[in-house]
């Protein structure tokens, strides 16, 4: 009894309140915000390199429980960013997951604002450009997508941050998928590079990291304890801290 009431604390207690706050500002995608946050420092104004991860909540239910996350690239000197996301919509007829610039840079999506989760610029942004852009090519679900436990968004951009040495963002706790490692590997670098993760299919796992603190995933849901940030992370809430 005991354990149930503590499931029910920590795990459906934040996604019950957090489908509530959301349910009470719900609008359709077509009439949702997408336009600029206004996160993106403007080309013209900024012509160096820059590398941008970003992450929002998921419209309508998904977004009780996971963010939807993107990259976005913009080599020195060039006119405009190039975004990148892996969306659902249209995979069933025959369109790539993969797709480039469907939204505004730092747009919102569908009416929530995005967070910036890691940047790069100069030189480090630089060097991690075509390895970004190599990456991308090969990423092994271009395809693919699966809301849960993924490939999804959240998987295609975890996967590039541990392929690429020099990003080093943190995912955000609740951005499911993030932990989906395929079918055939149960170990791999945490996203930040900074420990290690086990996942069963993205289902169940254990993420030891400096930066990511210690990760429980039990059905693509996370619950953990972030000590460098004095931080916990709640199913669907996500990151509550001090920092």
């Amino acid at each position: 009894m005991k354990l149930l009431l503590a499931a029910f604390a920590f795990v459906l207690l934040p996604i019950v309140f957090t489908a509530g706050v959301l349910g009470s500002t719900a609008r359709h995608w077509s009439t949702a915000r997408w336009d600029s946050a206004g996160l993106a420092p403007a080309p013209a104004a900024h012509p160096g390199p820059v590398v941008q991860v970003y992450a929002a909540r998921a419209w309508g239910w998904k977004g009780a429980f996971a963010v939807h996350s993107w990259i976005v690239l913009k080599p020195e000197n060039a006119e405009a960013y190039e975004r990148w996301d892996v969306v659902g919509w249209g995979v069933g007829r025959g369109l790539p997951a993969v797709r480039r610039n469907i939204r505004e840079p730092d747009g919102y999506w569908a009416g929530s604002r995005p967070e910036l989760v890691g940047s790069l610029e100069g030189a480090e942004a630089a060097a991690a450009i075509p390895r970004i852009q190599a990456a991308i090519e090969r990423y092994p679900y271009r395809d693919t997508y699966r809301t849960w436990p993924g490939p999804n968004s959240n998987t295609f951009v975890a996967w590039l941050i541990r392929e690429v040495p020099e990003l080093k963002a943190e995912m955000p706790a609740n951005a499911v998928g993030k932990d989906f490692l395929g079918t055939t590997a149960l170990f791999a670098a945490a996203p930040s590079k900074t420990g290690f993760q086990i996942s069963l299919f993205g289902l169940l796992g254990l993420t030891l990291a400096l930066q990511e603190g210690v990760e429980v995933n039990f059905m693509g849901l996370v619950l953990g304890l972030d000590p460098q940030d004095l931080a916990i992370k709640l199913p669907g809430v996500g990151r509550l801290g001090m920092r």
